[in-house]
C-alpha cells in the first residue's frame, strides 16, 4: 500500500511541478480615462446655473453655482452639503432624496419607472420630490431651490 501512496505522492509533486513553471500568455496593459466620480468643474463665480439648498425647516444651507450637466447629487458634494447618496448615482436607492418646487418640478422630464421604484422607499415623500442624482441642470433651472429631507432611509444600513 505505501508503494501506491508513495507513487501517487510523486505523481501529485510531478503535476504540481509542471503546472508551477508552465508559462503563462503575457496580457496586455490597458489604460483609459480616469474619471472621479462626483468630480465637478466649479464655474467661474456669477457665470453659473445658481442652485438653492435648504434644510427641511426651510433654512438656506448654501447656494452654489454649478455646470449645465451637472446633477444634484454631484453638486452637493462637491460643495459640501450633506447629501448621502449611497448607491453613488447608480439609482439604487433614495438617499439622494430631495424635494423642489413646484416651478423648478415641473421643468424637468418624468422621473423613469428606476427612479420611482426607489422614491416609493424615500423618507418624507412629496409630489415634488426626486433623486438628486437624476435632476441634471439645464440654463432653465437656474435660481432652483432643492429642500433636503429631515431624514433619509438607507437599506444598506437601516435592513428595512
Amino acid at each position: 500500500m505505501w508503494k501506491y501512496a508513495a507513487r501517487a505522492s510523486r505523481q501529485l509533486q510531478a503535476a504540481v511541478n509542471v503546472h508551477s513553471f508552465k508559462r503563462r500568455p503575457q496580457r496586455s496593459l490597458h489604460s483609459t480615462t480616469v474619471i472621479k466620480h462626483g468630480h465637478l468643474t466649479r464655474p467661474k463665480p456669477g457665470t453659473g446655473i445658481k442652485v438653492h439648498f435648504q434644510d427641511s425647516k426651510g433654512n438656506l444651507i448654501k447656494t452654489v453655482e454649478a455646470n449645465e450637466g451637472d446633477d444634484l447629487l454631484s453638486i452637493a458634494h462637491e460643495y459640501d452639503i450633506d447629501l448621502e447618496g449611497a448607491c453613488e448615482g447608480s439609482v439604487a436607492c433614495s438617499t439622494c432624496h430631495v424635494i423642489l418646487t413646484p416651478e423648478y418640478y415641473d421643468r424637468l422630464p418624468e422621473p423613469d419607472d428606476e427612479e420611482n421604484d426607489m422614491l416609493d422607499m424615500a423618507f418624507g415623500l412629496t409630489d415634488t420630490s426626486r433623486l438628486g442624482c437624476q435632476v441634471v441642470l439645464k440654463p432653465e433651472l437656474d435660481g432652483m431651490t432643492a429642500t433636503l429631507p429631515a431624514a433619509t432611509r438607507n437599506m444598506f444600513v437601516d435592513g428595512e
